[in-house]
């Protein structure tokens, strides 16, 4: 599976070209990344997956702006809500990542959504830049609802992936700095690495279960 950042934001809606990013998680230890509103491509041996992020839309129009994108090979993610919201949005087809659990309610994601996205293989999204450039209160409370998030991963063990959310170069952080950083919410260092490759594991077709052999 290729180690991934999950979310980096090129110009404009950063201060670096996609292909900075890319030649930058190069050499920070990085296969892929998955760059907002950017067409897919390959930089340095970089894989780039384009990334469609939806935010502040009502259940219908997720799953109109879904059906016109799934088709085009994107990395596909909602911004969670309320409990209601996140547990429809998990169960639309084409959906690839719930992301800023951190910043929702924290009855946002229970044990009916988790088994929801451990069925449907929707990932949950640990954002590290709130651990890099939070402070105080808004810090701590990412970390407990991230620590949250984990213990129902273990139970259902739904995929979970890791952001920098970078909008430049000095936002990336290589391979061990993550590894240090995810220490702060209790993953080790095989649960880091599932992590860093859970955007390949969601965009792997599953296998069934049973074969018939003639």
């Amino acid at each position: 599976m290729k180690i991934t950042d999950a979310a980096v934001y090129p110009y404009p809606l950063g201060d670096a070209s996609v292909r900075r990013l890319a030649l930058e998680a190069a050499a920070l230890g990085f296969d892929s990344i998955v760059a907002a509103d950017t067409p897919s491509g390959t930089y340095a041996g970089v894989e780039v997956r384009s990334g469609l992020m939806i935010r502040d839309l009502p259940v219908k129009d997720v799953i109109s702006t879904v059906k016109r994108a799934k088709d085009f090979g994107r990395v596909i993610s909602v911004n969670a809500s309320n409990n209601n919201f996140n547990r429809a949005v998990i169960g639309i087809k084409g959906v690839h990542i719930l992301r800023g659990i951190q910043l929702a309610d924290k009855l946002a994601f229970d044990h009916v959504a988790a088994k929801m996205a451990a069925d449907n293989r929707v990932a949950v999204d640990i954002d590290l830049s709130l651990i890099i450039h939070a402070r105080s209160v808004v810090r701590q409370r990412a970390i407990h609802r991230y620590m949250d998030i984990l213990v129902l991963e273990q139970r259902f063990e739904f995929p979970v992936t890791l952001s920098t959310h970078a909008r430049s170069l000095l936002d990336l952080r290589n391979v061990r700095d993550i590894a240090g950083l995810c220490s702060l919410i209790g993953m080790d260092v095989p649960d880091v690495e599932r992590a860093l490759a859970g955007v390949g594991t969601i965009l792997t077709p599953l296998q069934p279960s049973v074969q018939v052999i003639a």
